[in-house]
C-alpha cells in the first residue's frame, strides 16, 4: 500500500465544484449548504445536472452519463480547485465507468469530498488516478448541515490540514489492542465489497489503515459483507482497521459483537467509535495518506497533512 499524490489545500476565493453522483438533491438542504460552503470564503460552482431527477429511476439524480459528465467537466475545468458531493445515496457505481481516467489522470490532483455511495469514487480515483482523497461530509448532508463538529472537521482540512493530523472521538477506543503504521484507505464497508472485481478495485488492503462504516446495514447482513472480503481475500495483510458509525444498523452490542467476531481474528489493532460516517458527528478523514492507527489512545495520526 502506497502513499497516494496529494493536492493543494484550498485558499479563500477558491471555485469548488458540487456534484451529484449518486442520488437525487433536496434543493432546500442544498442552498443551506452552499451557505455554509460561502460563509468559509468559497466560491460553489453548481454542476448542471445536480438538481435532476432520473426521468423513470427516482432513486437517481439523473442519468449515468449527465452525472459522469458533471464530474468529468468539474474535475478537467483549472479553473476549480475541488469537487465536493452534493449527498449519497445510490448511483455512483452505475456512473464511475463512464468517467475518462486518463483526463483525469491529465487534470491533476484536486480535492475530492464525499462518503457513502461515494466509496466507488474514493477507490477509483486511488487505483486510476493515484490521487488521495477526502472522506468528509457532503453538501447537502443533514450532519453537514446541523454539526458544528462536522463542519469544523472539514473547514480545517479544507484550509489548515496541518491543525487536524491526529484524528478520533473522545468515544474510540480498543477492540483489539494495538499500534500499525500504514496508509488509510476505506468507506462504507458494504460498497467495498461490491466493487469487488472491478476495474477500480485494489486486489487487497494489505498494508492500510482500512477505515470502514456503514448505514442502515443489519448485523447479519454485516456479517456477510465482512465475510465475502475474508473469503475473497481482501482483508489479508492489513495493518489495522479503524471503525465510524453504525447508524441504522441495529443496537451498537449487536453490531459489535459481529465486528468483534469478523475482525478480532485478524491479528491487528482495531479502533471502534472514531467518529467518522453517517453518525452525529462525521470527522473528515484522508484516504492514501500514511499514519498510524493507535488503538490505545483511539486516534489516527497522520504522517503528513491531508492537503499540501
Amino acid at each position: 500500500m502506497r502513499a497516494l499524490v496529494r493536492p493543494a489545500r484550498l485558499r479563500p476565493g477558491a471555485r469548488v465544484a458540487v456534484v451529484a453522483p449518486s442520488g437525487p438533491v433536496p434543493e432546500e438542504r442544498l442552498a443551506a449548504g452552499l451557505d455554509i460552503l460561502r460563509g468559509w470564503g468559497l466560491d460553489p460552482v453548481v454542476a448542471p445536472h445536480v438538481l435532476e431527477t432520473h426521468p423513470a429511476l427516482d432513486y437517481l439524480a439523473g442519468a449515468d452519463a449527465a452525472r459522469a459528465r458533471d464530474l468529468q467537466e468539474a474535475w478537467c475545468d483549472p479553473g476549480i480547485s475541488a469537487v465536493i458531493c452534493a449527498r449519497g445515496g445510490y448511483g455512483t457505481q452505475r456512473m464511475v465507468d463512464l468517467l475518462d481516467w486518463t483526463a483525469i489522470r491529465a487534470a491533476g490532483p484536486k480535492v475530492f469530498v464525499g462518503y457513502s455511495d461515494l466509496t466507488a469514487l474514493h477507490e477509483a480515483f486511488a487505483v486510476r488516478a493515484g490521487l488521495a482523497t477526502l472522506h468528509g461530509p457532503m453538501v447537502a448532508a443533514a450532519t453537514f448541515l446541523n454539526d458544528l463538529r462536522t463542519q469544523e472537521s472539514l473547514r480545517a482540512t479544507l484550509f489548515a490540514p496541518e491543525s487536524v493530523r491526529t484524528l478520533g472521538l473522545e468515544t474510540a477506543r480498543a477492540l483489539v489492542p494495538g499500534r500499525a503504521h500504514g496508509v488509510t484507505l476505506g468507506g462504507c464497508v458494504s460498497l467495498l465489497a461490491a466493487d469487488l472485481a472491478t476495474p477500480h478495485a485494489r486486489p487487497s488492503a494489505r498494508g492500510g489503515l482500512l477505515l470502514l462504516e456503514d448505514v442502515g446495514e443489519e448485523p447479519y447482513r454485516l456479517d456477510r459483507v465482512l465475510t465475502q472480503l475474508l473469503r475473497s481475500g481482501w482483508l489479508d495483510g492489513v495493518a489495522a482497521v479503524g471503525l465510524g458509525s453504525w447508524a441504522e444498523c441495529g443496537p451498537y452490542e449487536a453490531v459489535r459483537a459481529v465486528l468483534a467476531d469478523r475482525l478480532g481474528g485478524l491479528g491487528v489493532p482495531v479502533v471502534e467509535e472514531m467518529g467518522f460516517g453517517h453518525g452525529e458527528t462525521a470527522l473528515t478523514i484522508p484516504f492514501g495518506v500514511p499514519g498510524v492507527l493507535d488503538a490505545e489512545t483511539g486516534t489516527l495520526t497522520l504522517d503528513v497533512p491531508a492537503l499540501t
